[in-house]
């Protein structure tokens, strides 16, 4: 697959920064925002993943700069979301288009329930030519403030809404192999595996106003392309040319479109205790795709209830897996090591519940 499917893209999630939205100062810079639609008003099937509803709360809240406790981050994206839609409908409507704000939590891309309604109602958008605006519920979330200013979810929307193609616009025309502040980096141009980020620092952690740096990007563009969709990463600046699939840093494909439950546990689970394996569970496990059964676990870490994410991790402490555990922490230790057929008990693992690392 090669940069004509950013091109080709049916079906496109764009997400956008706070930075390249908002003034130093934090409100919202209108000139750059109505720039930035007029761009993208007349692409089909679109799914915008904006940041910038903390940043955009910032100047009517009177705050010079972004706070750093829970609760006024929490007042401020309350305010600011009201803000940043009001302007995104605004913009787009001078277009003829419609928009509709989606909030996402933890929630919405952890539990398959939710998962299943946030995908049925981003279709239905989307079939009725609106431009569904997506963002975290930072007003309620805690987590999620601190998610990698929404690179991540823009990743997991793309697989939610089976989309062609992921372009995350950025305040930098693209992945360097050094700081491109200083004289001879140069622009990465593709990146078709891991291999090719070897000895490429992509430290950092955004601006002042937001949370992303190029670290979560490279992170979230990983997530898509294990899952089969092309990413192209670059200047929001530039976003009509990324659109046809020119410049920036194109990140290629390196697996197959995996079912979303698959992709929701290994990227959109948050662990909630451990279990740890003996050789023989880990072989079963990973070598065999077996599910998890009481004998082959060592010990028990963490509280969880059933219906929990769970990592499973090799006698070393090394993560192997993860997946969805059949039993409550506190229910665990009293098995452990015991068969199942001696005690007609069912797997603590399913291998249909279980997603290898």
């Amino acid at each position: 697959m090669s940069r004509a499917a950013i091109a080709d893209a049916q079906r496109v999630v764009v997400k956008i920064g706070s930075s390249s939205l908002t003034t130093a100062g934090g409100g919202l810079d209108t000139g750059r925002l109505d720039a930035l639609v007029s761009s993208l008003a007349t692409r089909p099937g679109l799914v915008l993943v904006s940041s910038g509803a903390i940043a955009a709360g910032l100047a009517p809240l009177g705050l010079s700069r972004r706070p750093r406790d829970l609760a006024t981050q929490q007042a401020a994206a309350s305010v600011g979301q009201a803000e940043l839609v009001h302007a995104y409908s605004l913009a787009f409507g001078r277009h003829g288009r419609t928009v509709g704000q989606v909030l996402l939590t933890a929630d919405d891309v952890i539990r398959r329930s939710h998962y299943r309604n946030a995908q049925t109602t981003l279709d239905r958008l989307l079939s009725l030519g609106v431009v569904p605006v997506v963002n975290e519920n930072d007003a309620v979330a805690t987590d999620e403030i601190r998610f990698g200013d929404n690179d991540r979810l823009a990743a997991l929307v793309a697989h939610l809404v089976r989309a062609d193609a992921l372009v995350l616009l950025s305040d930098v025309d693209g992945l360097y192999d050094g700081d491109p502040r200083q004289q001879g980096t140069s622009l990465i141009p593709t990146v078709r595996s891991s291999a090719d980020l070897d000895g490429v620092s992509v430290g950092g952690t955004g601006s002042a106003l937001g949370t992303g740096g190029m670290a979560s990007k490279v992170d979230a563009a990983r997530v898509a392309t294990a899952a089969g969709i092309p990413v192209l990463l670059g200047s929001a600046a530039a976003v009509l040319d990324l659109l046809a699939g020119e410049g920036g840093t194109y990140f290629a494909p390196t697996g197959a479109r995996t079912s979303a439950r698959l992709l929701w546990l290994a990227h959109a689970t948050t662990p909630r205790g451990q279990l740890v394996l003996d050789d023989g569970a880990v072989a079963a496990v990973c070598e065999r795709r077996l599910s998890l059964l009481p004998a082959g676990i060592t010990s028990v870490v963490g509280e969880f209830v059933a219906g929990d994410p769970v990592e499973l991790v090799s006698t070393s402490g090394t993560p192997v897996a993860r997946g969805l555990v059949a039993y409550d922490a506190a229910e665990l230790p009293a098995l452990l090591g015991r068969s199942t057929r001696d005690l007609g008990l069912r797997e603590v693992v399913h291998r249909d519940d279980l997603v290898l690392l």
